[in-house]
């Protein structure tokens, strides 16, 4: 007689919809946290659940979001809160993906950074699910353009990352306008005390869960090089990057200023990085994410606020410009790489007066974290790495009706550019991004700017 396997999604009491969906997309087994969280958040009880990124949070609220959910009331019914715009597309998108057995569903997006006409509109039209950053929902909130009569379920993602982000008014002020009898879920990569306090305020006897991340710690090499002196932190970059030179590395930085001034030196020095970091503006930073996730950037600068969030699987190197003060945040920096069974490394840069952050963090892993010299270069390791993609940017995209089909048709149907030589295709609402193979940039951007797609001409140009 065959078996269900304690951590199937069949054992769950979700809607037939959902479970014939999550089949349809291949998901048969639970990840560690939503076998934790699920059974609970599906009996209507407030959950606290501490998960890294790649965990598989979005499915676990995700999926408890929509068995609450009443099709036939068009009202909000369920409203997530993300700290960054990115995050909240990313949660949306795959929401919508969820839902897509559920006929009718409508999930809105509202973050900052983008005409709020358009979602005013939006709103009158009605919605199911909100998803959006705490800024924006309260300013619709401020408006009255947005009210939650009849919400049933509420969640913080990321939590820890909104309040470092300063939302804790917003949020406040966002909850108070929420009905008391509702769901609340808190998912958060770590626990300050922040947390726990806004957990006492906001929810009715939570279930905590605390569940590893998707990736084993074995498919992470971590390796920790001593300073002679902490001036020297910038060229010990540098020979790190020459050293390990990959495709895709992320350098945590702790502030604004220092993401800017590191990302400014290594672009200066040769090398193809970015920063990113919250005084960005919405078009700069869009454009630094699509650049890394298409791999026309190798290095992307970040402090962690702003790297929360990223949908960037195949991160082969993440380096530390300094030992953290929190070690939980070590860990999920070092956890965007070594993912799904691939190996990966992550550097970290010690200088003589981190040493008792080094011991906090021994102590939290349980174990020793020897330091070594910084590796030395060989005459091949002398020149930094190129990009090995371009990206360029249409100034069109869905509200054009334009898809990925027509821009590699575009690039393809002349046969002066085959299929392998284009890389990502990314289409938001009033612009594109396709990366092609460095070589072909020029033959590239002529195309796009003769052939006709959709009937129109566009304007391209090469991001640089």
């Amino acid at each position: 007689m065959m078996t269900v396997s304690a951590t199937a999604f069949s054992r769950l009491t979700l809607k037939p919809q959902l479970l014939a969906n999550l089949d349809s997309l291949g998901f048969a087994e639970m990840t560690p946290i939503q076998a934790l969280s699920l059974p609970e958040i599906v009996a209507g009880k407030d959950v606290i659940a501490q998960g890294k990124t790649g965990s598989g949070k979005t499915a676990a609220f995700g999926l408890g979001l929509l068995q609450n959910l009443e099709p036939k009331r068009f009202c909000i019914q369920g409203l997530v809160l993300c700290p960054t715009r990115e995050l909240a597309d990313q949660v949306a998108k795959q929401l919508r993906l969820l839902a897509r057995a559920i006929p009718n569903v409508k999930i809105l997006t509202l973050c900052g950074g983008v005409p709020f006409a358009p979602q005013r509109a939006s709103l009158e039209h009605g919605a199911h699910i909100v998803v959006g950053t705490p800024g924006r929902i309260e300013d619709h909130i401020g408006k009255g353009t947005l009210h939650f009569r009849y919400l049933n379920t509420l969640v913080l993602d990321e939590a820890d990352r909104m309040l470092e982000m300063g939302f804790e008014d917003a949020l406040t002020t966002i909850i108070d306008n929420t009905p008391p009898q509702r769901q609340s879920l808190l998912f958060s990569a770590t626990f300050p005390a922040q947390i726990n306090q806004m957990a006492k305020h906001i929810m009715r006897s939570p279930v905590t869960v605390k569940a590893p991340s998707q990736h084993e710690s074995n498919t992470i090499e971590q390796r920790f090089y001593q300073l002679a002196d902490k001036s020297e932190r910038l060229d010990a970059l540098q020979r790190v990057l020459l050293a390990h030179s990959v495709e895709s590395s992320v350098v945590f930085c702790t502030t604004k200023v220092e993401t800017q001034e590191v990302a400014d030196s290594l672009a200066q020095a040769g090398f193809s990085a970015m920063a990113l970091h919250g005084d960005l503006d919405q078009r700069m930073r869009d454009q630094t994410l699509v650049r890394f996730a298409n791999k026309s950037v190798n290095i992307l600068v970040a402090t962690d606020v702003a790297a929360r969030g990223l949908d960037i699987d195949q991160v082969e190197l993440v380096v530390n410009y300094h030992v953290t003060r929190d070690p939980e945040v070590h860990v999920h920096r070092i956890g965007r790489t070594g993912r799904a069974g691939a190996q990966g490394l992550a550097v970290t840069l010690v200088a003589d007066n981190e040493a008792g952050k080094l011991i906090r963090l021994e102590d939290y892993l349980g174990r020793t974290l020897p330091t070594q010299a910084l590796p030395n270069l060989s005459s091949e390791q002398s020149q930094a790495r190129k990009a090995q993609w371009v990206c360029l940017q249409i100034d069109a995209g869905k509200k054009q009706k334009l898809r990925p089909g027509d821009i590699l048709g575009a690039l393809t149907a002349s046969k002066q550019i085959a299929g392998n030589e284009v890389g990502k295709i990314q289409v938001f609402d009033f612009t594109a991004y396709v990366a092609v193979k460095r070589q072909r940039g020029n033959v590239a951007l002529n195309l796009l700017n003769k052939q006709k797609m959709k009937g129109r001409s566009f304007k391209a140009r090469r991001l640089s």
